[in-house]
């Protein structure tokens, strides 16, 4: 099922998204997740990607697996930066003949050494250009409500998230953010720019802090400050931290579902017991 049809049938959408194991290392890690997830029902579950050789194979492994096995619908990340056009027509052949419609499509994180890299494409819009040349998938991409990185004013970025959307968009899912006046304010923009396809919130939960104070050195997260108390208070504490950072999450997911998103996006670092909580405590799913 295309996933711009569940978001007009379901409300709100529950999806999770999940990462492969890194090179050389077993699959299996990944599907007892699944194992623990897929039962929460999720209309779908996105699978991460990573631009280079096995990690390639293993994204359209596992979409595979989700939507033939777990029978739920998968939606297969896949950049474009580093990758030439007969490598994206080569994943984009096998994601088809897979029976897999949903792709997100991104640029991908630029390398440390630019210089080196194929340049057959500098933006998502191109790669999302593509990839709706081929009517067969339902197109997703990304959406930052604090502005790319990259980017020096909110404006341009705007500019840039209504070239993806005209490119042939049929919905979008935003980057980790941690203060939900910054996702409803990003909404009103992009409404005033006549984007009105899905904007699905994306939840992070906080469970570990070196890995939070990464994403957000990374990607220019703004750290509200109740959740600088929280880091403050427990970031000598992994398993206090975690427990505040699964409330924090509840509070924020039970907010967005009550403002009427369409759905909720989960980011869940493959962490099952946290995910379960926050999916039950938050009135997304109800515990059997």
């Amino acid at each position: 099922m295309r996933i711009a049809d569940v978001y007009k049938k379901e409300r709100p959408v529950l999806s999770l998204e999940v990462f492969p194991p890194k090179p050389g290392h077993s699959l299996k890690s990944v599907f007892r997740t699944l194992d623990n997830l897929c039962d929460l029902n999720p209309s779908f579950v996105s699978v991460t990607y990573a631009s280079q050789g096995e990690s390639t194979l293993r994204t359209v492994e596992i979409a595979s697996r989700v939507r033939n096995e777990y029978h739920c619908e998968s939606l297969a990340h896949m950049t474009c930066i580093g990758h030439s056009k007969h490598e994206v027509a080569s994943v984009l052949d096998n994601l088809e003949a897979r029976g897999i419609e949903n792709v997100l499509a991104l640029r991908g994180d630029m390398p440390p050494d630019s210089s080196c890299i194929s340049r057959d494409y500098n933006f998502a819009s191109e790669l999302i250009e593509e990839i709706a040349a081929r009517d067969h998938f339902c197109i997703g991409a990304a959406a930052y409500p604090e502005g790319h990185i990259e980017s020096k004013k909110i404006s341009s970025d705007l500019i840039n998230l209504r070239r993806k959307v005209d490119a042939g968009v049929d919905f979008l899912i935003t980057q980790v953010f941690f203060d939900n006046r910054v996702f409803y304010d990003f909404r009103e923009r992009a409404q005033h720019r006549n984007i009105e396809i899905p904007v699905i919130p994306g939840i992070m939960p906080i469970l570990n802090y070196k890995q939070i104070k990464r994403i957000v050195m990374m990607c220019g997260v703004s750290v509200p400050a109740k959740l600088l108390y929280l880091f403050d208070k427990y970031s000598h504490d992994p398993e206090d931290l975690a427990k505040a950072g699964v409330e924090y999450a509840i509070e924020q997911v039970s907010d967005l579902v009550e403002e009427g998103v369409g759905g909720i996006h989960l980011y869940t670092m493959n962490r099952v017991p946290q995910i379960r909580e926050i999916v039950f405590r938050s009135g997304l799913r109800k515990q059997k």
